[in-house]
């Protein structure tokens, strides 16, 4: 009986230790949010929104000048350059905000199945009748005897100390990662106003590739931590396998890249340098051809 008590006492108090763990890797990411009710940084999103809108601008005119050229060769599509122009005007009404909303939705999702896989907020209450009902039951009461008799407890000092040693790599790395999602989201914003030139010409793959960063960003931030909450909890039974799963937890930006939804910033930021070069020096040739006219 001291045995059966012991354990449920045990498991709870794990259970609720790896609860708030997952809570706090939770509050982490809504840190992530917050960030975007700073001042100053809605000062810097709204000064790239202000950019993609005027390079949205001379992106359309851009179009209107590249249609009167097909079209004077009988190849102009006015219907492609629509569709074009509305993607367009889609993209830079919405790149500044839907990032940050989908990742406070990945965020929310995240604690609320940290909470239900560890029991979070489970009562002395519910722990005590969980005991009575298994020392009442006769199949709970000879299992707890038999475990205790035959099975007992086990310590291997070595075996311990390498777990508590993968333990901490695993939520130290998923914990530096939480760190800095807020701020890898803001500077996503900042490189997606760029791209406001190319969409409405019909040139959205680097656009589109940015779309995919941002969705991967957000599915990092969900799986990371649930993964790595999950191996925690299974890690009271299963040691080995817990470790694999909090260990696979630090694999998921890598796996996710190898599927198209890079996290990265380095891609981004390359096609997006490409991309400010081009609008500059059409914008250099349109101005050279107005003035000389």
């Amino acid at each position: 009986m001291a045995s059966t008590v012991l354990d449920e006492l045990l498991d709870w108090a794990y259970s609720q230790a790896v609860g708030f763990l997952g809570a706090f890797f939770a509050l982490m990411g809504n840190m992530g949010v917050e960030l975007f009710d700073l001042p100053w940084v809605q000062a810097v999103v709204r000064f790239f929104n202000q950019l993609g809108w005027a390079l949205f601008g001379v992106s359309l005119v851009v179009a209107c000048f590249e249609f009167g050229i097909e079209y004077s060769s009988g190849r102009g599509n006015i219907r492609h350059t629509a569709i074009n122009c509305l993607k367009g005007f889609l993209a830079v009404s919405l790149f500044s905000t839907v990032p940050v909303r989908l990742y406070a939705l990945s965020v929310s999702l995240q604690a609320s199945f940290t909470a239900g896989i560890t029991g979070l907020g489970t009562g002395i209450g519910e722990i005590g009748q969980n005991i009575i009902t298994k020392l009442t039951t006769p199949e709970g009461l000879i299992a707890s005897g038999v475990d205790f008799i035959f099975n007992g407890p086990s310590f291997n000092p070595i075996m311990m100390l390498f777990c508590v040693i993968l333990m901490a790599y695993a939520v130290l790395k998923v914990f530096f990662a939480n760190l800095k999602r807020g701020g890898i989201l803001l500077i996503q914003i900042a490189v997606g106003a760029l791209y406001m030139f190319s969409v409405p010409r019909g040139y959205s793959d680097g656009f589109t590739q940015w779309c995919k960063q941002i969705v991967g960003l957000c599915l990092t931030a969900f799986l990371q931590s649930t993964i790595l909450v999950a191996g925690l909890m299974v890690f009271s039974d299963r040691a080995l396998l817990g470790l694999g799963l909090m260990l696979s937890a630090g694999e998921v930006p890598r796996i996710a890249g190898a599927f198209g939804l890079d996290t990265s910033t380095k891609a981004s930021l390359t096609s997006a340098v490409h991309t400010a070069q081009m609008a500059v020096s059409t914008t250099k040739v349109i101005a050279s051809v107005v003035g000389g006219k």
